[in-house]
């Protein structure tokens, strides 16, 4: 009985054990009850306390599914890094230690730099939506996962927006970190894109370490520089210092410009209601917030969330990106278990062989399943708070999307949306996603803004700075021409036409314009205007003001104002006055268009009289009478005075086309005539740049002219035909000595040149249409300015009157040669005599053939008269016989007839 006892006990002992190790091998296979994850923040700063209460709504929330992580708890440790990186990495290591499968955060970029070398090695993803460095590269941290919009796009977003307003410079204030620091290069890089700059970059310690006295000193320099639109880069504590400071500099007046980046809205959504001087100093500031669209789940979360907070923070997206985040952990986990991986770890070999030290780094293991949970994580597809969740190939949040916020005395109103599909709207980026990308300016919008200072209308930008320096304005200081721009003798002092335009253009500026100007030139010729540009290119002077021409490869480096004066290239060359003469009459045309026209007269009549003198009797008669006939007749036409009429269709067709012709040259010829007769005529051999062009003599130029390079690099003359010359002495000289066959140069000087001498003349038409215009560096709102004022001048009268001040002359007119009536050649008439040569070669030609048939289809009894005589001689005699036969027409014929029977009446 005993022994049935102990039988007994042994078998039951023995099926426990059995059940026991199919539990513990189940529980083996199937991996712990909890699944851990730790956290990382500093939980004292406004996203810290928002994630942290997030987290823990989300731990709850799968943990109250049992079907999530099939019956397994999800554990979020928190380690509060109390803006220390030290204890985060300490953090780091204790969750290392502990088979933590996951980490969010670290919250700051520096930190995750650091992290992010220890997840590579252990196999642990970090995730962090807080840490969103553009420089955190998924090549060079693997594990490293940002599930919030990369800080690129925040920066592209800036760039747009004042693109947009039209500023060309910004000035950056900046926490020197990771974060922001390459957020700043990334934001240089986009303006640059977009034609824009950052024009200063102001470096403050690294968040919350920044002291007023540092903000001061910055600010201080700012406030004397040019550019009022500001942007600032860093987080909440700094940046609220920095507008506190701005507000006791009065730089939140009018004509500032502050951009935020997204901390400005972090504060707006989680601090109400804001202390009343904390609202005062950021009025009028524009700001950026990550926009998560509408949805229920979204409505239904912020409705919990007083109850989740007990009321100690608002709700910002941050806080609906760390809910997000930790369901993107849970949905990776259990995406891992149902691919049948458990969670284990394995020690490191190399960490092993460190067990003689007392840092106890054996602890430290890799996890198993860590990249086949970072590819979970990775091609996650969930729609969450902040919509759909799904990353594209280079590991970004798809579709990453901004609200633009403008601050107001009573809060703050949303001016647009950006996003990376389309840009700057006003309606939400999702309702744009299915259409065709437009990112066009004329397609891009915001609603009004509100400005610092209470302004609605959107400030310039820039002004002048406030540290004393004035404007280098650069004159040519000219030797030559000195109407236009002089440096008076002595002094300092400028005059002239261009400095004239300038300075009333000054007075009519919205603002007032400190300047100077500095003489260019060594004062004993013309300076190189194209070296003159080049320096306000390279940043030695401000701006140019005199005669300086608008011409392609100048407007590559500089800004040209409106234009004030038109300038283009002119021919001056000597004339010689032509007197009348007896035969003056002959001068409209040209000796050939004397023949051509004479011989066309000759071969239509004689045509005319082929055409007609079978069937016409005015065209029948003796040879002499013949030919008598075609000369009347020819010349006759002339004044449409012909007495002989023409009966046959193909001679009435030539004579219209020919009376045709005849009236287009007696018009010509007579309004050239009446021309010549009552104009001056100037003759000269040089007819026009053609000429020139043409020829091989030498031609002058003025020193410093863009007139060289044209001639030399477009029109392809020699250099070794253009001779330099200085002064309007020098282009008499030359010209008069035969030195130079013409002198090319601008129109402005060729009229102040010629107002006094008579005895040289434009020739030709003015060619390379050009204008005058003061040049600016690239992108200088003062090119714009300027430009508005010079229209006004040209639209009040004041530009005409200072043109008539400097540059009016009556002694002797430029503009007499204008009206040379040059003479008429063959060129100009050659369509008509070619028309005229085609209807008379068509009409022999069907002539011909009709004569041809009627001389095949003769009487029997004259074939029979010709063949008795074959010879070549008779048969060609019977053929001139034919064709000079006459022929009875059948109108003539019939008018015969009549006068006939009236006669025998």
């Amino acid at each position: 009985m005993s022994l049935l006892m102990t039988m007994t006990n042994l078998v039951l002992l023995l099926s426990i054990f059995t059940l026991f190790v199919q539990v513990f091998s189940e529980e083996a296979a199937l991996g712990p009850n909890v699944v851990n994850v730790g956290a990382i923040f500093s939980f004292d700063t406004i996203n810290g306390k928002v994630a942290k209460v997030a987290m823990k709504a989300a731990e709850d929330d799968i943990n109250s599914d049992p079907g999530i992580l099939g019956g397994r708890k999800l554990s979020v440790a928190l380690h509060d890094s109390n803006y220390s990186s030290f204890l985060s990495f300490i953090g780091a290591l204790q969750f290392m230690e502990t088979d933590t499968v996951a980490i969010i955060g670290p919250q700051s970029s520096v930190m995750a730099h650091v992290l992010s070398h220890l997840a590579n090695e252990l196999h642990v993803p970090l995730l962090s939506f807080t840490a969103l460095d553009p420089g955190l590269s998924p090549l060079q941290y693997p594990f490293f996962v940002q599930t919030a919009p990369n800080d690129k796009f925040q920066m592209i977003a800036i760039a747009e927006m004042v693109s947009y307003f039209g500023w060309a410079e910004v000035i950056v204030v900046f926490s020197d970190d990771d974060q922001n620091r390459n957020g700043i290069i990334m934001l240089d890089d986009k303006l640059a894109e977009r034609r824009c700059r950052i024009s200063y970059k102001a470096t403050l310690p690294p968040d919350p370490m920044a002291k007023r006295s540092d903000v001061l000193k910055e600010l201080a320099k700012i406030q004397m520089m040019e550019s009022r639109v500001i942007v600032l880069n860093t987080f909440s504590k700094t940046g609220l210092l920095v507008f506190e400071v701005a507000k006791s500099l009065g730089m939140m007046e009018k004509g500032y410009v502050w951009i935020a980046s997204t901390w400005l809205s972090t504060v707006l959504d989680s601090t109400s209601p804001l202390k009343p001087e904390t609202a005062n100093s950021i009025r009028g500031v524009l700001t950026l917030r990550p926009h998560t669209p509408d949805s229920k789940r979204k409505r239904d979360f912020i409705s919990r969330w007083n109850q989740l907070s007990n009321g100690s923070i608002g709700l910002n997206p941050y806080g609906l990106f760390a809910y997000d985040t930790v369901w993107m952990i849970a949905r990776a986990v259990k995406l891992l278990f149902d691919q049948g991986s458990t969670i284990s770890f394995s020690n490191d070999e190399r960490l092993i062989s460190l067990t003689g030290m007392d840092l106890n780094l054996s602890a430290l293991s890799i996890f198993d399943g860590g990249k086949q949970l970072l590819k979970n994580v990775i091609e996650t597809k969930m729609t969450g708070l902040t919509g759909p969740v799904q990353f594209n190939q280079d590991r970004f949040l798809i579709n990453p999307s901004y609200d633009i916020i403008n601050t107001v005395e009573t809060g703050y109103r949303q001016v647009g949306y950006w996003s990376n599909h389309s840009g700057l709207s006003i309606v939400p980026p999702e309702t744009l996603y299915g259409k065709k990308p437009n990112r066009s300016s004329s397609n891009q919008h915001l609603d009004s803004v509100v400005w610092p200072g209470g302004e609605t209308i959107k400030p310039r930008g820039w002004v002048f700075p406030n540290n004393g320096r004035e404007l280098r304005i650069v004159v040519p200081n000219r030797v030559s021409y000195r109407d236009f721009v002089s440096v008076v003798n002595g002094t300092n002092k400028v005059q002239g036409y261009c400095i004239d335009v300038f300075l009333a253009a000054i007075k009519l500026m919205p603002y007032a314009v400190p300047y100077r100007f500095i003489p260019f030139g060594n004062g004993h010729e013309n300076p190189s205007y194209y070296e003159l540009v080049s320096k306000i290119a390279a940043g030695v002077f401000d701006g140019a003001v005199g005669d300086i021409a608008i011409v392609t490869d100048r407007t590559r480096i500089v800004d040209f104002t409106q234009p004030y004066i038109e300038s283009g290239l002119v021919v001056v060359a000597p004339v010689k006055k032509i007197s009348s003469n007896p035969w003056s009459f002959s001068r409209p045309f040209t000796p050939l268009m004397w023949a051509v026209t004479a011989v066309f007269f000759l071969i239509v009549g004689s045509v005319v009289w082929v055409l007609e003198h079978r069937i016409n009797d005015e065209f029948r008669g003796s040879p002499r009478q013949q030919f008598v006939t075609i000369l009347t007749f020819s010349f006759s036409t002339m004044f449409f005075s012909h007495r002989e009429n023409t009966v046959s269709t193909l001679g009435r067709l030539v004579l219209i086309i020919w009376l045709f012709v005849v009236l287009i040259i007696n018009s010509s010829y007579t309004a050239s005539l009446t021309s010549i007769l009552t104009v001056q005529q100037l003759s000269s051999p040089i007819k026009g740049i053609d000429t020139l062009i043409s020829s091989s003599e030498p031609i002058g130029f003025q020193i410093g002219s863009f007139a060289e390079r044209y001639l030399a690099e477009e029109l392809g003359i020699p250099k070794s035909r253009l001779v330099q010359l200085g002064s309007p002495e020098d282009y008499a000289h030359a010209l008069e000595k035969r030195q130079v066959a013409a002198v090319v140069d601008e129109r402005p000087y060729v009229d102040l040149f010629l107002s006094d001498r008579c005895e040289f003349s434009i020739r030709g038409q003015e060619f390379s249409k050009r204008a005058w215009g003061f040049a600016f560096p690239r992108d200088s709102p003062l090119a714009i300015d300027m430009s508005t004022a010079i229209l006004a001048l040209s639209e009040n009268g004041e530009l005409q009157k200072i043109h008539d001040k400097w540059l009016s002359r009556s002694a002797c007119s430029s503009e007499k040669s204008e009206d040379e009536a040059e003479q008429l050649d063959l060129q100009s008439f050659w369509g008509l005599f070619l028309i005229c040569g085609i209807a008379c070669i068509l009409a022999l030609l069907v002539y011909s053939l009709l004569m041809f048939r009627q001389y095949s289809r003769r009487s029997p009894e004259e074939l029979d008269s010709t063949n008795r005589n074959n010879s070549f001689s008779a048969r060609l005699r019977t053929c001139l016989s034919f064709i000079d036969g006459k022929v009875e027409n059948s109108k003539s014929s019939s008018k015969r007839k009549r006068d006939s029977m009236h006669s025998d009446v």
